[in-house]
């Protein structure tokens, strides 16, 4: 008990704490939420509701502009008002002006979302709501505050509440579920991060232009992140079939809660290096806190997968078992490159970020698109492979590094 203390009051741990538990019940709450809407909504309702809402989660995504990584990387050094209210203001000025150019053309994109045009004005409300909730997450994380993340999923549980009063709405209803939650949580979010000295104010000028380059580069990276996560369910459709792609969609959401432990100490390890922490000696914690976790978890469920995947269908543990396996084992190589990714945020080296998340781009989807004629397994391996060489050339690059700055120190010393 008492290490277990020593190591939640260490900013990094608690903050990755923190951040997995928060991922934990998100996914806890959604697969509630999505079982008690298909009991109570048609089938075509929820279909519409999933494209609604992941309409909205790529116009989030595409509005960024990199200033959320800005937000956590120039937090410690700048104003935290200014920082927030620059970012907010504009990326959620973006939100709505992409929300009104895709209500615009959804007869051309996506005929089936015309219901958006009725209800134009919610859909931009919730769209905003959303923009600017996702940035006071990265605000309190960026504070060390993540056990306010935390409290924020909690709130977010409410949009369950919501979904028997709102069925007369149809999809809609289920959409404004989320809304309405999303709502909530930005209350709450925003008396959390007035209460911690972060208050609206205007536009900055000066810290846009400080930070143009750095939130470019992450904009870039982030898209080019993101993407195959994107694109990936479409690719297996496509060359597989319905069928395949929903063993294939069960399996990947099963690997991506181990993903979540890399994912969440290598944030905090962005913060903490911001913040001006040793680099090196909480780079060394976060491997540590990474693979203690990983490990176990990785054994847990390479060799349980075929039991966890029945609770959902005996054809989903014939079909994704041995997917699910390569990609549990994958999460070792997803682990190094989020930490060299994070280690690249606090250095400011976006060169070295963008050509890391092109590689990685390339190779997935060109190794997928090769390897999908050996069935959904092929993505595994071309995940397995796409990450395992980008891990070795993160190694060659931090051997290289550390023959640089051998070279320069001798240098000086003679």
């Amino acid at each position: 008990m008492t290490i277990f203390k020593r190591l939640i009051k260490d900013p990094l741990y608690k903050n990755s704490f923190f951040i997995m538990l928060s991922s934990v019940s998100a996914a806890a709450f959604g697969f509630i939420f999505w079982m008690l809407a298909a009991k109570l909504y048609p089938k075509e309702d929820v279909g519409i509701a999933t494209a609604l809402i992941s309409s909205l989660s790529l116009l989030i995504l595409l509005s960024r502009f990199g200033l959320n990584q800005s937000i956590i990387r120039f937090f410690p050094e700048k104003d935290k008002s200014k920082v927030f209210s620059t970012s907010a203001i504009i990326t959620t000025f973006f939100a709505v002006l992409f929300g009104l150019i895709f209500i615009a053309g959804v007869n051309i994109w996506s005929p089936e979302l015309t219901i958006v045009k009725k209800y134009a004005f919610i859909y931009l409300l919730f769209l905003a709501v959303n923009s600017m909730t996702s940035l006071t997450v990265t605000s309190l994380v960026a504070l060390r505050k993540a056990e306010y993340y935390f409290f924020q999923n909690l709130l977010a549980g409410s949009r369950i509440v919501f979904l028997l009063p709102l069925i007369f709405f149809g999809a809609f209803g289920i959409f404004s579920s989320v809304g309405i939650s999303f709502i909530l949580v930005l209350i709450f979010s925003l008396f959390l991060l007035i209460k911690s000295g972060v208050k609206p104010v205007g536009l900055d000028r000066k810290f846009l232009n400080d930070a143009f380059h750095f939130s470019a580069g992450n904009y870039i990276v982030g898209l080019l992140t993101a993407a195959p996560n994107m694109i990936l369910p479409i690719m297996v459709l496509n060359t597989l079939g319905a069928e395949e792609t929903a063993h294939y969609y069960i399996a990947f959401a099963i690997a991506s809660l181990l993903f979540t432990v890399p994912s969440a100490v290598s944030i905090s390890l962005f913060v903490e290096g911001s913040h001006g922490e040793a680099l090196k000696k909480t780079t060394l914690k976060s491997l540590f806190a990474i693979f203690s976790l990983l490990i176990p978890a990785v054994t847990i469920v390479y060799f349980l997968g075929g039991t966890i995947l029945s609770l959902i269908g005996k054809s989903y543990a014939i079909a994704g078992l041995n997917l699910l396996r390569i990609m549990v084992l994958s999460s070792f190589f997803v682990a190094i490159c989020k930490v060299y990714f994070s280690i690249k945020k606090v250095q400011k080296d976006i060169k070295t970020l963008i050509f890391l998340s092109a590689l990685i781009f390339v190779l997935l989807l060109s190794s997928s698109y090769v390897l999908l004629k050996f069935g959904i397994v092929g993505v595994g391996y071309a995940w397995m492979f796409s990450y395992g060489l980008s891990s070795l050339v993160v190694g060659v690059m931090v051997k290289r590094e550390r023959w640089i700055e051998i070279n320069t120190f001798e240098h000086l010393l003679s």
